[in-house]
C-alpha cells in the first residue's frame, strides 16, 4: 500500500486553550495510539489534503521534529459541522508483526457481457474491510465483472484474497448487472409480437 508522510511536532500542552490556539494557527491536533503510550502532535491542515480528501487509502509515516518517525493508519477524524475543517485526527501505529483491519476501495475491471447487451452495472460495495499484516495491505480490491451476464451478481467469494482476508460474509454482493428499462421494454414488445392474435387460427 502506498504511503504518505505527515510532518509534525509533538505537543507539550494538550489542554483546550492550547488546542484552540493550534487550530487558529492552521494546525490540526492529532493523537497516535497503538504504542506504549499515546503520542500527541500537531501538523498543518494542508498536509492532510492527499490523505483525507481522496477515495484512495494510504498508510502514513508520521515524521516528528527531533527524528521520531512512526508508521500508522488513519483511525478516526472529526470535522467542524459548519466549516467542514478538520478538527482532530486519531492515528493507529502499525507493527510489522501485527495484523490490522482497514477499509480498502473496490476497483472494477473488465467489460461485462450483460452491460454490453444493454444491462446496467450497479456497484453495491465501494469499500471492503480487509485484515492483513501492514506489508500485505492492498491499494484496492480488484473486482472482475467480465463474466457477468444480465441479471447476474458478483459475490465476494469470487474476489482475490492474496495475503489478506476479506471480512464480509460470503453472501455479500459486490456488483450486479440489472436489466435496463430499455432492454425490459424491448423484451416485452418482442413477447407481445410473438403472441398470436386472438381469434386467429393457426
Amino acid at each position: 500500500m502506498k504511503s504518505i508522510t505527515i510532518k509534525g511536532s509533538e505537543r507539550e500542552s494538550v489542554g483546550k486553550a492550547a488546542t484552540r490556539a493550534a487550530r487558529n494557527a492552521g494546525m490540526v491536533p492529532c493523537v497516535l495510539y497503538g504504542g506504549e503510550q499515546p503520542v500527541h502532535f500537531i501538523a498543518e491542515d494542508k498536509a492532510f489534503k492527499n490523505l483525507v480528501y481522496t477515495p484512495n487509502v494510504h498508510t502514513v509515516v508520521i515524521d516528528l521534529e527531533g527524528g521520531k518517525t512512526f508508521n500508522a493508519i488513519l483511525q478516526d477524524i472529526q470535522f467542524d459541522p459548519v466549516s467542514d475543517k478538520i478538527l482532530h485526527i486519531d492515528f493507529y501505529q502499525l507493527h510489522d508483526d501485527k495484523e490490522i483491519t482497514m477499509e480498502v476501495p473496490v476497483k472494477v475491471v473488465g467489460n461485462s457481457k450483460g452491460v454490453m447487451a444493454g444491462g446496467v452495472l450497479r456497484l453495491n460495495q465501494r469499500k471492503l474491510k480487509v485484515r492483513a499484516l501492514p506489508a500485505n495491505l492492498p491499494d484496492f480490491i480488484e473486482a472482475d465483472i467480465t463474466e457477468l451476464e444480465m441479471g447476474n451478481k458478483l459475490y465476494i467469494t469470487k474476489l482475490p484474497q492474496d495475503g489478506y482476508k476479506l471480512l464480509q460474509p460470503d453472501n455479500t454482493v459486490i456488483a450486479q448487472v440489472r436489466i435496463s428499462r430499455a432492454a425490459m421494454k424491448a423484451a416485452q414488445e418482442a413477447a407481445k409480437a410473438a403472441k398470436p392474435a386472438k381469434g386467429k387460427k393457426k
